[in-house]
């Protein structure tokens, strides 16, 4: 059985699962492994679409598994595209298409890998492929799911390749060992509405948030650790939705972005935003309270035997030394890293979530080798 990944990207991409549609593409690649030889197993959730396919016994000694997504961005306006978003086409060399970057292609690469090992030199221990339909969502019932049904099932991996875009330049220049912590807290300030012409009548909530902003922005949260760049807090809005000149409103809204490295945690990160926000409060007299929404916290997978092996496969095929980062945003790594050791590896990644998405389409057969040797030196 011959998978040809371009072929299996160009036919993914037709399926429109735009988040949270399964847009047939997690149906697609259920019916390739079956006939494959893997045991595939459907665990949706919140009607969330997600597969679960294994090659190997259960209790192997040595599981490589994958996880990657099937759920893309939405196109945007259709007609700023040169070709159909949906259509896998190709020109001059490059497969356009949403998904075609992120992160189709890296699936379809290592589903063509995996099938190729294990009907050419079955390996000693098992595979298992985890796909899910809810990367670009909220990401609740998608890996969350597999990695619970996993535990019910007594399904394990002993470690795990994401195959998400991860180089910058050139295939082969970058590898993901960890990942940034996000989180987003929401601000708000009630104080008195009042006369802008008698503000000692009124208490300003806008003038504290300004204040609170301030100090949140020119604060360093630290300058970097081994592995990660240093902290960074963004303030990304401040609202008071006030359409008048001469009137001091009772509201004002705000909000942060956070990316934080393993020198924090969001739980200690939200206790330094309740101190400061208490000490507006105490300054102004404008009631300031906030809430958090937590994407991830910061992981790293120390260099060692993973990294060691997808660098040393990168480098035998592309003959680039590829660069141990945790540079980007978040991804489905953050949910594994609790699971076994997780390092990410996949395309080049410029072009994910423009219009006109598209890879190189020489691209996608270089990554499947990738895989394959990866698969191989695991196993040998």
């Amino acid at each position: 059985m011959n998978i040809d990944p371009i072929d299996l990207t160009r036919e993914l991409i037709r399926c429109a699962s735009v988040t949270p549609e399964e847009g047939g593409a997690i149906q697609l690649l259920d019916r390739v492994l079956s006939d494959a030889g893997f045991t595939c197993h459907r665990v949706d959730r919140g009607g969330i679409a997600n597969l679960v396919a294994r090659w190997g016994d259960k209790g192997a000694a040595k599981t490589f598994g994958f996880n990657g997504h099937t759920d893309v961005v939405p196109t945007g306006d259709p007609d700023a595209w040169s070709v159909d978003p949906f259509g896998g086409e190709i020109r001059d060399g490059w497969l356009y298409g949403r998904g075609a970057t992120d992160m189709k292609s890296g699936v379809a690469a290592f589903v063509a890998a995996a099938i190729n090992l294990v009907e050419t030199a079955p390996p000693d221990g098992a595979i298992l492929v985890t796909i899910t339909g809810d990367e670009e969502g909220d990401a609740q019932d998608g890996t969350r799911a597999i990695l619970d049904w996993m535990q019910e099932e007594g399904e394990a991996m002993s470690v795990c390749l994401v195959g998400e875009p991860t180089c910058p330049d050139t295939l082969g220049d970058m590898m993901k060992i960890g990942r940034r912590g996000s989180m987003t807290a929401y601000f708000a300030a009630t104080g008195v509405q009042g006369h802008s012409a008698y503000p000692h009548r009124a208490k300003n909530p806008v003038s504290a948030m300004a204040r609170l902003m301030g100090r949140l922005a020119r604060h360093q949260l630290d300058s970097g650790t081994d592995h990660f760049d240093a902290s960074t807090l963004a303030v990304t809005t401040i609202d008071t939705g006030n359409p008048a000149n001469n009137v001091i409103p009772a509201l004002c809204k705000a909000t942060v972005n956070i990316r934080f490295n393993d020198a924090h945690t969001s739980d200690r990160i939200t206790t330094w935003l309740s101190d400061e926000a208490m000490r507006i409060t105490e300054e102004t007299g404008v009631d300031v309270t906030f809430t958090t929404k937590v994407s991830g916290e910061s992981f790293i997978t120390p260099p060692g035997a993973l990294s060691d092996l997808v660098a040393a496969a990168v480098k035998a095929e592309t003959g680039i030394d590829p660069e141990l980062s945790t540079s980007g945003g978040t991804s489905d790594a953050r949910f594994v890293k609790a699971h076994c050791p997780v390092v990410e590896f996949g395309l080049v990644g410029r072009t994910m979530h423009q219009i006109d998405e598209r890879v190189e389409t020489a691209q996608i057969p270089a990554l499947s080798s990738i895989y394959h040797r990866i698969l191989e030196s695991y196993f040998a």
